[in-house]
């Protein structure tokens, strides 16, 4: 049987006037380097070996959260979890998300929404393993945001 993973690349189309915030929060706050750039996009590493594109075009400013069954919540690890959070939220470039979980989950410049873990967390309930966060408040959360 065919089998696929997910790879270490990531693009996504945000509002072309969210440039600048997008390029300081995920350059200046979380460490990451351009790898190109020209007028319709930018090619940033963070960490080691994940890349994202952004794509900049004439598309609604989400600004406020829009949360729908089909939106994708991405993870980013650091080895300072306190600091880096610190960091995040002290920038005033992102809206914080009340998620009733331990971990600091946020919307990023651009729309995307982030969760925060350390690099060596056990993190297996979110494999199938393991009590973690009640599902239902979590839900009931997420639909007030």
């Amino acid at each position: 049987m065919a089998k696929a993973i997910f790879g270490n690349h990531s693009s996504v189309l945000v509002p072309r006037q969210d440039r600048d915030r997008i390029r300081k929060f995920y350059c200046d706050v979380l460490g990451g380097k351009i790898m190109k750039a020209d007028p319709e996009r930018d090619f940033l590493r963070l960490g080691e070996n994940f890349y994202i594109g952004f794509l900049y075009g004439d598309v609604p400013d989400e600004s406020a959260f829009l949360r729908t069954a089909r939106s994708v919540w991405l993870e980013i690890k650091s080895g300072n979890v306190e600091e880096m959070k610190r960091k995040i939220l002290d920038s005033g470039l992102v809206r914080k998300l009340e998620v009733p979980d331990p971990h600091l989950y946020f919307q990023a410049p651009g729309g995307q929404c982030l969760r925060l873990v350390g690099i060596d967390e056990d993190l297996s309930f979110y494999e199938g393993a393991g009590e973690g966060p009640n599902v239902a408040k979590v839900k009931e959360a997420v639909e007030r945001l």
